[in-house]
């Protein structure tokens, strides 16, 4: 049975190359973000991989119902939804004396409020597949940083809805699960505060720490089928979550020393979401 699969976020980072791994799989493909020519050529892409079928969504996540009209035409077909990856988002850096309350408004307006948005508007395609829902975390989601308040306290609020809803929506058949990546290949990074692309900007976290895309899609796609409720993604993430889980005196103390003295970070994001 072709599995139906829909990625928000979708045109670049961890969401395109889920949208390759699933038309590998031979699923069908529902692919939103906001750069529609991305998502042209990624859907030619998948279709060449072996997709059965790829619709493509040109939606905004902080905007209502972009979403939901993308869920509707599948009903519209008596189509459910087996996958939905709430993977939009962006990172907003700097210290919190930088920062306005318009830079954490607009931070919570995607990754945390268009989140929200992406689950209520997808439920009704969850619930006819009785599927299941993956939000996109982050490391970041349980570790807070200096420079990286706004991003950090999105990121937690991710986790806590991920363990909520986990038990909410048990009772209508829809697994849950929270991907919490660290440093992996994107466009996140060189994304500005205000959620623009700088193309040309140098990514600040050393190559040998970031994780390629495809290494990480495997690990997620794995958990996802096997129905795990968590992942934490690459192998720095991993030390990191263990260390601020049994030793968090260590990770504070770490913490003071590497920001003592450092430049304000460029960005703070931690990962694909």
């Amino acid at each position: 049975m072709t599995q139906t699969v829909l990625i928000t976020g979708a045109s670049s980072g961890i969401g395109a190359e889920l949208a390759r791994s699933y038309a590998r799989e031979g699923a069908r493909l529902v692919l939103l973000a906001r750069r529609r020519d991305r998502l042209e050529q990624l859907a030619a892409e998948a279709r060449a991989l072996g997709a059965a079928e790829v619709e493509v969504h040109e939606a905004d996540v902080t905007r209502e119902g972009d979403v939901a009209r993308a869920v509707a035409a599948l009903q519209g077909r008596g189509i459910g939804l087996d996958i939905v990856y709430a993977n939009a988002g962006f990172g907003v850096a700097g210290m919190m004396q930088r920062l306005t309350v318009a830079d954490y408004q607009r931070q919570l307006d995607t990754n945390v409020i268009g989140l929200l948005r992406t689950v209520y508007e997808t439920l009704p395609g969850l619930r006819a597949a009785r599927g299941r829902l993956v939000l996109v975390g982050s490391v970041a989601g349980h570790i807070a940083s200096p420079g990286s308040s706004a991003y950090c306290m999105s990121k937690f609020a991710v986790r806590a809805l991920a363990e909520s809803f986990r038990g909410d929506l048990r009772s209508e058949g829809i697994g849950v699960t929270l991907v919490s990546p660290g440093f992996v290949a994107s466009d996140i990074r060189r994304t500005d505060n205000k959620g623009v692309l700088r193309a040309d900007a140098p990514d600040p976290i050393p190559a040998w720490l970031i994780v390629p895309t495809d290494r990480a899609v495997r690990e997620i796609v794995r958990a996802v089928r096997r129905g795990r409720p968590e992942i934490v993604v690459t192998g720095h993430g991993k030390v990191l979550v263990y260390i601020s889980r049994h030793f968090p005196w260590l990770l504070r103390f770490l913490s003071a020393r590497l920001y003592r003295g450092r430049p304000e970070p460029k960005s703070a994001a931690q990962g694909g979401a």
